[in-house]
């Protein structure tokens, strides 16, 4: 079959180093010693301390006697702050490296701790669309909830205390050098936390796959992705052992990070970021609010590839015309948020006025990611969506 071209050139940034599968978290030491690294700083929160998976890390460490030491002061959506704190405890000894340890804000914060510690002012200074391109220590990954993908991504988000907002932060010093993906750290996750990163995953790979930025690479992995995720999310969340779905839902969850990575997301993540500035709302869970109205909104500029998105989860049959299965694509994203339980952002005591939309809607817009989408909104058309899932 001959190559056909379609005029777009895929870019694509990853790991140096990537290994996947069940206990692949325990060759840590390997793969430092084999990229000649000694002393990491583990970037981390509390609660996986308490939990005892991040000893699992440092008695591999410890084995292979190779010093290390925690910081623990990882924050949910992480801040401006704490990527603060932890540059101080960076430079308060001689690190070669920084292990991320944890969800989408341990490996985001140990991401941005790197590249700001070689490169001066505030987290703002460099919001994309600025590529952030000098990179400071290695940083490897190591996701512990499955849903984030920044473990394979050349992106992170960092909130600003001060202006209240969420920035996206992009560029090779935001690519890790390793990524050991291991799916064993998922069984304790609870229901809401497997839903919503199940869910946030899956906006990953469906808006990867109809981003004006999308190439046949990106497309694999989308495609790949939706139905591991359509298919086990229910089963994983019903029953937190079970090793069939956690793996894969993790390995779906890497592989929509790499889809988004290097197509880049669209309109539910540009609007979703304020939601969590705001609000404090879980990423995945504002990206689930979101996602069905924004599906139906957009789905009208890129019906074929919407469709395939349906079809591809078998959630519409190869012989349903693209509008059916558009229809299908809206009616089971919104089936699944019925049965995780999504609530509405006013269902959580938020209350939201057209002022606080209007400036919500502007930050989507200067976030760049609305410009991805197959339909390309105005504020008034964001104002309307805020309002129409509140």
């Amino acid at each position: 079959m001959q190559a056909v071209s379609t005029g777009v050139i895929g870019r694509v940034q990853s790991p140096r180093v990537i290994r996947i599968g069940g206990g692949v978290a325990d060759e840590v030491a390997e793969v430092l010693v084999q990229l000649g690294l000694s002393k990491p700083l583990i970037v981390t929160d509390a609660q996986l301390v308490r939990l005892g998976h991040v000893a699992r890390i440092t008695d591999v460490l410890d084995s292979a006697h190779l010093p290390w030491q925690i910081f623990d002061g990882v924050v949910e959506d992480p801040t401006d702050t704490c990527v603060d704190a932890g540059l101080t405890a960076l430079r308060g000894d001689d690190f070669d490296c920084i292990i991320g340890f944890g969800g989408g804000s341990p490996m985001d914060t140990a991401k941005a701790i790197s590249f700001m510690s070689v490169n001066d002012g505030h987290v703002r200074d460099y919001k994309a669309p600025r590529q952030i391109d000098r990179c400071g220590p290695p940083v490897i990954l190591i996701p512990t909830t499955g849903g984030t993908g920044s473990e394979l991504t050349r992106w992170c988000v960092i909130t600003d205390t001060e202006l209240t907002e969420k920035y996206n932060l992009s560029g090779l010093g935001c690519v890790a050098t390793a990524a050991l993906i291991d799916w064993t750290f998922t069984t304790t996750k609870p229901w809401r936390i497997t839903a919503d990163t199940a869910v946030d995953s899956l906006t990953h790979a469906i808006e990867a796959y109809v981003s004006r930025r999308a190439f046949a690479y990106t497309d694999a992995f989308a495609l790949s992705a939706m139905p591991l995720i359509a298919t086990h999310v229910r089963s994983a969340c019903h029953d937190p052992e079970n090793a069939v779905a956690r793996e894969a839902l993790m390995l779906a969850a890497s592989q929509a990070g790499m889809a988004f990575s290097n197509a880049s997301v669209a309109l539910v993540h540009g609007m979703s970021r304020p939601i969590g500035a705001h609000f404090h709302v879980a990423h995945g869970l504002s990206n689930a609010m979101l996602l069905p109205a924004v599906t139906a909104f957009s789905i009208g500029s890129a019906p074929d590839r919407y469709a395939t998105c349906a079809r591809v989860m078998s959630w519409a049959s190869g012989s349903d015309s693209d509008a059916i299965a558009c229809s299908k694509l809206v009616e089971e994203l919104t089936r699944l948020n019925d049965d995780l339980k999504v609530p509405r952002p006013s269902d959580l005591g938020h209350a939201g006025d057209d002022k606080m939309f209007g400036v919500m809607a502007e930050q989507a817009l200067a976030s760049g990611s609305p410009q991805n989408n197959p339909r390309v909104p105005n504020a008034d058309e964001i104002v309307a969506l805020y309002q129409q899932i509140w």
